[in-house]
């Protein structure tokens, strides 16, 4: 017992020195140390003081240097640093564009009624409008066989191919091609610090120092605006595919001004972006993090940076108390392994549905350990033993005895009373499906079909324990610790659930758990505590533990 409670405290003990030195690393990023003497010699001040008249200019070149030429597309003449707007252009693509190519977009703020390219008192950053992505291929009806029709939603985009006569799903999900394509940007978000920071020279930030451009006026050190560049803007959702025959394409124009603090935030985000990318995240995935942040204010985001930390601490702890308890089981009594054997079913098609819909890495990789867990636990739970002979395996299961029979019984009932209800709906559901919506393949309606009868019949096998409580009139005492790490890893998923990307259903079974552990509440408070029943986990609490008499 006390190797148990020490080592979650030190787990704990570590949660907390990690949760305080990201607060403190936070706090560093977003306040910044001014100049105490605005007449010393160490303050460096803002060009922005002095109001001068500034201009908005933003071309196009095929490359970063814009050597080879380049394209004015828009220019703001009375650009006010603190005026928010947002306009919408076309841009024409060169020819090496259309033909799988780049383009940038060079933005310049400079004084007004200067040559962008000649004045001394211009900052310039460089944009890419196009990156490179895998195109996602085409929903088709697998009866008729007919596209999901794109053209309103994409104009630009180039038409959906036609489904091979009775190819089915199959033509439709291999006519795409596998090879990275050239995909539009159809955001660019400009901002620029409105502050009149003094920065002082010695508590200078690393993060501004590559955005700080300075001249000397005088005595003084003036720093030109801080101009920023969102790249957490740019999501998936807005990219469009370009092709040959793509001669000019929408770009949104947005700018707004920027405190000092959340510029550093966000070139902090943004590096971190880039360094998991890498690291091998796709583009899909860096984008489930951008919209944590570019969808969310920083307080909301703050309160999604504990309930993410508290989920894994939870996370970890339920983990490590269900194998324990699992480690040391020996007897099925008052367990379904009906049930085990289902949620070892259900976890594994969750995790292929997550992994079919290309969900964030944050959710797919969680979903995939459970499973292997779950699977672990049907081998504990049958008695299975794996021999090996000849290169083939064989399979050895362990009896039921009389105890666990009687469990199953009460499993059985409760699942026959719902699936009257359920196996038609399931069945219903897939047939409408089928009719009615489009999929990248068979496989994917297949998944699609299982995912919907996984997570209705998952709410189904939840329920027997609450039925055996119902039928006996008691409730016994579950493990607690594992027990109330997953009650709040619950209502933390919901959290979750708004904030990350994930398939409907999948979020929608995550409020379903809350009422499960709501009606176990209210039967706790129900029905009085037999600690002389063996409960499902096969532990009678008045049974005094063994141990040596003196």
């Amino acid at each position: 017992m006390f190797l148990k409670t020490s080592f979650t405290t030190l787990i704990v003990g570590v949660f907390v020195v990690y949760v305080l030195h990201t607060c403190w690393v936070m706090y560093g990023i977003v306040y910044t140390k001014p100049c105490n003497n605005p007449k010393g010699a160490n303050c460096i001040t803002p060009f922005l003081a002095g109001n001068p008249k500034l201009q908005l200019s933003i071309y196009t070149a095929l490359r970063s240097n814009a050597e080879g030429g380049h394209t004015l597309i828009h220019k703001e003449e009375n650009f006010d640093v603190n005026s928010k707007f947002e306009r919408t252009i076309n841009v024409s693509l060169p020819k090496k564009t259309r033909n799988n190519g780049t383009l940038y977009a060079l933005i310049f703020v400079h004084q007004a009624a200067h040559d962008p390219w000649h004045d001394p008192r211009q900052v310039h950053l460089v944009a890419q409008l196009t990156t490179y992505m895998v195109p996602k291929p085409p929903e088709i009806s697998l009866i008729s066989g007919e596209d999901k029709t794109q053209g309103q939603k994409e104009g630009q985009q180039k038409k959906p191919h036609d489904a091979a006569p009775g190819g089915g799903a199959r033509a439709g999900a291999t006519s795409v091609s596998d090879h990275p394509v050239s995909h539009w940007r159809s955001r660019l978000t400009v901002n620029i610090v409105g502050d009149h920071f003094l920065f002082d020279r010695e508590y200078l930030p690393n993060d501004v120092h590559r955005y700080l451009r300075v001249f000397q006026n005088g005595k003084k050190v003036v720093y030109l605006p801080l101009l920023f560049v969102d790249e957490l803007s740019n999501r998936v959702k807005d990219l469009v595919e370009i092709n040959s025959t793509t001669t000019e394409l929408p770009l949104t124009i947005s700018y707004d001004s920027i405190s000092l603090g959340r510029l550093r935030f966000w070139i902090h985000m943004q590096d971190a972006v880039y360094s998991l990318q890498q690291f091998g995240f796709t583009e899909k995935d860096a984008d489930e993090i951008k919209g944590i942040f570019v969808d969310t204010n920083l307080y909301f985001l703050a309160l999604t940076f504990f309930v993410a930390a508290f989920h894994l601490l939870f996370d970890f702890l339920a983990f490590k108390n269900d194998i324990s308890f699992w480690k040391q089981k020996k007897s099925m009594v008052g367990m379904s392994s009906k049930a085990v054997l289902w949620r070892c079913f259900s976890t594994i098609v969750i995790f292929l549905y997550l992994l079919d819909e290309q969900t964030s890495l944050l959710v797919l990789i969680p979903a995939g350990i459970g499973s292997m867990i779950e699977v672990w636990k049907v081998k504990k739970a049958f008695k299975i033993q794996v021999f090996w002979k000849g290169g083939k395996p064989t399979f050895l299961f362990g009896k039921l005895d009389e105890s666990e029979r009687r469990t199953e019984e009460y499993d059985t009932l409760a699942m026959k009373y719902l699936s009257y209800l359920l196996y038609p709906l399931c069945i219903g559901g897939a047939v409408y499906a089928l009719i009615f919506l489009r999929y990248k393949s068979w496989y994917s309606w297949l998944i699609n079909s299982l995912v919907n009868g996984v997570y209705a019949f998952g709410f189904l096998f939840m329920l027997p324990q609450l039925f055996v409580n119902y039928k006996l009139k008691s409730v016994a005492h579950l493990p607690w610790k594992a027990f109330m790490y997953k009650a709040f890893n619950t209502f933390i998923d919901d959290v979750f659930a708004f904030i990350i990307t994930m398939p409907t259903s999948h979020r929608l079974a995550c409020f379903r758990d809350d009422v499960v552990f709501l009606i176990y509440l209210y039967q706790r408070w129900l029905y009085p505590v037999d600690k002389t029943r063996v409960n499902e986990y096969g532990v009678s609490y008045d049974e005094k533990p063994k141990g040596k008499t003196h």
